[in-house]
């Protein structure tokens, strides 16, 4: 089974930056997608990106131009570099996977808060 643990979440004013960091581990030759999520409260899990095994991005609209992600294969690393934050983008936000042969995003982070505030 994989094992996400991510960081980077902080308190961050509109127009800032941060970078998130979901480190793999364990069955991590099975992943075939890696995505950030974000849940707000009092709002459903939402996709925020993803990005394949061979480098296919997907991005949910209220984020592209802003966010970016990424992946280091050697760290078993992926990142969601978060610029122009708004203050609607203040969420847990969380890293998934999708093995292959899954139709879903079946293993998940603990989560990392980022708030985004003035």
């Amino acid at each position: 089974q994989v094992r996400l643990v991510e960081s980077g979440g902080g308190l961050v004013q509109p127009g800032g930056s941060l970078r998130l960091s979901c480190v793999a581990s364990g069955s991590i030759r099975t992943i075939y997608v890696m995505g950030w999520f974000r849940q707000a409260p009092g709002k459903q899990r939402g996709l925020v990106a993803t990005i394949t095994n061979d480098g296919n991005r997907n991005y949910a609209d209220s984020v592209k131009g802003r966010f970016t992600i990424s992946r280091d294969n050697a760290k078993n690393t992926v990142y969601l570099q978060m610029n122009s934050l708004k203050p609607e983008d203040s969420a847990v936000y969380y890293c998934g996977v999708k093995n292959y042969g899954w139709g879903e995003f079946g293993s998940w982070g603990q989560g990392t808060q980022v708030t985004v505030s003035s």
